[in-house]
Parts: C-alpha cells; sequence; structure tokens
C-alpha cells in the first residue's frame, strides 16, 4: 500500500509540471502516453482525478471523456516586456531553424552529388585510358608524318581530275538510261519496277548510292 501511494505521489507530481508546463488540456489516456508509459494507466487515471479534488489542476467532463488542465489562476503571471522577449526569442529562434534547415538541405544536395560523382579510383582509370589513347594516336601520327608514301600535289591534281571526269561520265550514262527507260515505259504495260526487275536494272537510290554534289 505504501508503494502504491508513493507511486501515485510520484506520478501525482509528473502530471502536474507537464500540465503546468503545456498548459492545454488532456486526457488521461493521452497524459499516459505522453509521459511514454512511465506511470500505470490506472495510476495516472487517479492522480489526475484526485489533484483535480485538491483544486490543483481543472478538471472537465466531455461526454464519457474527463479531460484535465492546469488552473491558470496558479500560474505565475507574466509582464508584458518579458511576453515580447519571449515572442524575440522564439522568432530568433524559429529564423536559426529556417537557416538549419536550408545548410542541410544543401549539404543534402551536395552529398548526393558527391554519391552519383565518379569514385577517385574510376577517375585515375579513366585518366589512365584516355592518356594510353593519346599516347597511341600521336604515334600514328608520327608514323605518318614520318611516312616517305605522301601524296604530291601533283598526284593529287591527277587524282581530282580522274575523279571529275568518272562523275561526269556516270551522270552522263544515269541520263542516257533513264532517257531509254522512259521510252520503253510508253509502250511498256507493267509499271517501271517490274521492267527493272525483267531486265535486271538496279538503280542508284536501290542501291542507296548518291551521286556527289558537283
Amino acid at each position: 500500500m505504501l508503494i502504491e501511494n508513493y507511486l501515485d505521489m510520484t506520478a501525482a507530481n509528473a502530471i502536474l509540471e507537464y500540465l503546468n508546463k503545456q498548459n492545454r488540456p488532456y486526457s488521461g489516456t493521452d497524459i499516459f502516453s505522453n509521459l511514454h508509459q512511465k506511470y500505470g494507466k490506472t495510476s495516472v487515471v487517479r492522480s489526475c482525478e484526485e489533484l483535480a479534488k485538491e483544486g490543483n489542476i481543472i478538471e472537465k467532463i466531455y461526454g464519457k471523456q474527463k479531460v484535465y488542465c492546469c488552473d491558470q489562476k496558479k500560474l505565475p503571471n507574466v509582464d508584458e516586456n518579458e511576453l515580447k522577449e519571449m515572442d524575440e526569442k522564439i522568432k530568433q529562434l524559429d529564423e536559426k531553424l529556417k537557416t538549419s534547415r536550408d545548410h542541410c538541405r544543401e549539404k543534402e544536395r551536395v552529398l548526393s552529388g558527391l554519391n552519383s560523382s565518379i569514385s577517385t579510383k574510376d577517375a585515375k582509370d579513366k585518366i589512365a585510358e584516355i592518356t594510353q589513347k593519346i599516347k597511341s594516336g600521336s604515334e600514328k601520327l608520327e608514323k605518318l608524318k614520318s611516312a616517305g608514301n605522301h601524296v604530291t600535289e601533283k598526284e593529287k591534281e591527277v587524282i581530282y581530275k580522274t575523279h571529275s571526269e568518272n562523275m561526269k561520265h556516270w551522270r552522263k550514262r544515269k541520263r542516257m538510261t533513264t532517257d531509254i527507260i522512259d521510252a520503253i515505259l510508253e509502250g511498256y504495260p507493267k509499271n517501271k519496277k517490274t521492267l527493272h526487275e525483267e531486265i535486271g536494272i538496279e538503280t542508284d537510290e536501290e542501291c542507296n548510292v548518291q551521286l556527289p554534289p558537283r
């Protein structure tokens, strides 16, 4: 019995301190949960009822539920200046919290970027690979520069001239072939594609070949 009374007294002190600090109404179940279930639910409910009977807290009944809150008349008076100081402190803390959150988000963004970026080892491997490619390309370039079989300007001129003449012959023959096919088609009962198949002609377009621009 003594232990039970001691537990109830301890719970009552905790409940009174909690309600005075929060300064808002709670049911017995809410108080039990908000005190992290440190005290038994029966002990919390009994202590609330006793505190209300003694006039230490206010009890209000809403239907079948009892709600408890502190007696604001017993709370210490706070002057206007102190309230203004508290409001200013709350404002400063809110701003500090906002700054901290922004700073935290920025850190998270940087961390996310680091996690998605290439690792130091992969970067070193990539640099080594590119360096090797550059070295290989440089060696090939030097070999080409030192080779003695360069095409002379005169040889280039002959190549370009030959190429130009071949293109002229190609265009001329294509034009002649097109004219002949068109003449045949005037008396041919089927379409051009069938005619091409019968005489075995493959057009440049079918072979995906285009004449270079003039």
